[in-house]
């Protein structure tokens, strides 16, 4: 069903950059706002919105459905033009948004039979408002988040002598759907030893051995929306000087972040706190990476917080903190929680440890 209140904050945002007309094409974001999941391969599906504009779904008949979405739908079916259908609902006279997901094709095509006067780049009004989660995003992000710390807990005892990464990994859908998750939210990251320090390792055959860093990168989803967190533990041994001073300046950068994190500060200056700490302790060269993602409904979604990013965190915004020291004769180390954005700092949606384990004694 259709969320006007959802709707009404796309809408705004659009009149703010001069729009009040667009197609959204994306399929997640059409799923945000009408609770539909609909995909179209190669085919049109396109979601007219703006002020003062029906909003109208627009279809392939292929997909026809019955439930009753608030919204006026439009069927069409491979052999209909799809312009002529298009310029009875868009007003020709108008600039329209278009989504950064609308396939070139069909942009040319509008241009060429002038179904508007102008074509604008509308995703920042979905965009913004995505980032801002609403109460309900708030608790299946908490929900998502507390299945991901106990699935934590049981992914560590996976670890015995001779296992390999990708034997590890192969059980951990498992584990998650005992606990109520749907699936993954991206493909896990289970890394031994040197590999740690490849931030994007993925499961190989390597074999853990006493002494090696056990680094996991995981997420699932809960009621469509996504976890991520990411945990390192040490096998059978305790870290050595040079992997206990990384561990710890990563804890630190990730604590301080999350500590310092206030409405209204610029995303850049909550990566240069972390980034910060972990130059200051000598390792600047080994965080190879921005502190962290936004996330909701996809695990990756508009914003990030990174040196670049000169927009101020606003309350409701989800994103993770996750410094990392990627140096192969010293250390790999990550630690990643995810974060809700409050009125007077931030909420931590993790909550399993993150002091040193040693694990498999």
């Amino acid at each position: 069903m259709l969320n006007k209140e959802r709707l009404g904050r796309v809408n705004r945002n659009l009149d703010q950059i001069g729009l009040r007309q667009m197609i959204i094409t994306d399929p997640m974001a059409i799923f945000y706002l009408t609770g539909k999941k609909l995909y179209s391969g190669e085919r049109f599906l396109g979601f007219l919105v703006g002020e003062d504009t029906e909003p109208v779904l627009f279809v392939n008949a292929l997909m026809r459905f019955e439930e009753d979405l608030g919204v006026k739908v439009v069927y069409y079916m491979d052999s209909d033009p799809l312009t002529p259908i298009l310029k009875k609902y868009v007003r020709p006279e108008e600039k329209l948004g278009v989504d950064k997901n609308m396939a070139s094709h069909f942009l040319l095509d509008m241009i060429d039979d002038g179904v508007a006067a102008g074509y604008a780049n509308g995703s920042l009004a979905v965009d913004r408002t995505r980032a801002v989660k609403d109460e309900t995003e708030k608790e299946k992000m908490r929900r998502a988040s507390r299945v991901n710390d106990l699935a934590m807990a049981q992914f560590k005892d996976l670890i015995h002598d001779g296992v390999t990464e990708t034997e590890v990994a192969s059980h951990m859908l498992d584990i998650y759907k005992s606990l109520g998750a749907t699936g993954y939210s991206f493909s896990p990251i289970v890394a031994f030893g040197v590999n740690a320090a490849d931030p994007h390792h993925m499961p190989d055959n390597t074999v853990v051995k006493e002494g090696d860093i056990v680094l996991f990168d995981v997420g699932c989803k809960v009621e469509d929306y996504c976890s991520d967190m990411t945990r390192t533990f040490f096998y059978k041994k305790e870290p050595d000087e040079k992997a206990r001073r990384v561990y710890e300046l990563v804890r630190k950068a990730n604590d301080e972040a999350e500590r310092q994190l206030r409405p209204g500060m610029k995303l850049k200056d909550i990566d240069g706190i972390a980034r910060g700490i972990i130059t200051e302790g000598g390792y600047g060269p080994d965080f190879t990476h921005r502190l962290g993602h936004f996330i909701g409904l996809e695990t990756h979604e508009f914003g990030d917080v990174s040196q670049a990013n000169e927009n101020p965190a606003e309350v409701g915004n989800i994103f993770s903190i996750e410094p990392g020291i990627y140096n192969k004769q010293d250390a790999g180390v990550r630690i990643e929680d995810l974060v809700i954005v409050t009125e007077d700092g931030c909420e931590v949606l993790n909550t399993y440890p993150k002091d040193i384990q040693v694990i498999g004694l």
